[in-house]
């Protein structure tokens, strides 16, 4: 690399000599890729697909590589995946909504036919399984190299959990489903939090990843200047190493977090965790108190002055202020 002063000095010969730089690249990006995978041209889409250029960052992040396996508990129609895919990586996802995974609108339009349509390696598996009660038998651990995933926030979809509103108030008990009904049954759901998803994701992290191993989420974050939501969830096995904000518009934004993990999970170390979920449990519930909703934080209306002007008197229509991604 060769630089000289010729332009800050009217075309004059440069007072100080030309500078010649030499290094060694260490990475480097292939824009050429997002074309190829822009959503316009996906097979299967969703409301909430993830845009191609994010889903390689959050891939890269990951350090998504060939004999890597890597999961998505929120996998919707698989951007995420197809990403890590394209990197060599193997994949595995789930959700808990069983039309998304097994059905999507027909034989040629699917989670599967996304992976078809680029030439990538099939997902291992694509499981129909609840964040909050995960399916993994008991001793089973350290099996990811990767979770990549965008969990749900509540801005343009709620969180859900298995459970449904009678089973959680106790109106009626736990059931199992008939074997006849297997085939067509969707269970009864309920709405999930943003702290209780957050802190089940980063429970099944240390559980399910192994040593190095990496973690990749988005969290949502307000930017109103009175506003003091930057804690961001912690566990003691994982040391974050990242973090990349995301401006979606003057009042949210959301925070690509990157975590390592460094440590083994014990017992001990989950009781430590459960404590660090119920601190930031109570800071979130104050934060929601106070009236900083990141939902009405991102539909509500802005302020507007005026004075006299029946037509702007009227109470405005809540208007979506985020951009698409």
């Amino acid at each position: 690399m060769e630089t000289d002063d010729t332009a800050t000095n009217n075309g004059l010969p440069p007072v100080a000599q030309r500078r010649i730089f030499f290094g060694r690249e260490v990475g480097g990006a292939d824009r050429k890729l997002l074309p190829t995978y822009q959503l316009k041209s996906r097979n299967y889409l969703g409301p909430t697909a993830m845009d191609a250029e994010m889903a390689f960052l959050m891939a890269n992040q990951a350090q998504a590589a060939p004999g890597k396996l890597v999961y998505d508990p929120f996998v919707g129609t698989g951007s995420i995946l197809v990403s890590a895919a394209h990197f060599g990586a193997m994949t595995m996802g789930a959700d808990i909504d069983i039309r998304v995974v097994r059905d999507g609108r027909g034989p040629d339009c699917n989670v599967w036919s996304n992976f078809k349509q680029y030439g990538l390696p099939m997902p291992i598996a694509l499981l129909r399984a609840d964040n909050n009660l995960p399916p993994w038998r008991p001793g089973l651990k350290e099996v990811f190299d990767a979770i990549i995933c965008d969990p749900p926030y509540g801005v343009r979809a709620g969180g859900r959990k298995s459970g449904g509103r009678k089973l959680l108030k106790g109106v009626i008990g736990p059931y199992t489903v008939p074997d006849d009904k297997r085939a067509d049954h969707i269970p009864s759901t309920a709405p999930y939090s943003l702290a209780e998803c957050v802190h089940d994701l980063l429970d099944l992290a240390a559980r399910m990843l192994v040593i190095g191993g990496r973690l990749v989420f988005f969290y949502p974050v307000s930017r109103e200047e009175d506003s003091c939501e930057d804690h961001f969830p912690e566990h003691p096995c994982f040391e974050l190493v990242a973090t990349s904000e995301q401006i979606l518009s003057s009042r949210y934004s959301r925070v690509l977090l990157t975590m390592v993990k460094t440590s083994s999970y014990t017992e001990e170390l989950a009781l430590a965790a459960w404590m660090k979920h119920l601190e930031f449990k109570e800071n979130h519930s104050k934060w929601l108190e106070e009236g900083n909703n990141l939902h009405s934080s991102v539909f509500s209306p802005a302020d507007v002055h005026h004075s006299g002007d029946s037509k702007l008197s009227k109470e405005s229509k809540p208007k979506y202020r985020g951009k698409y991604v």
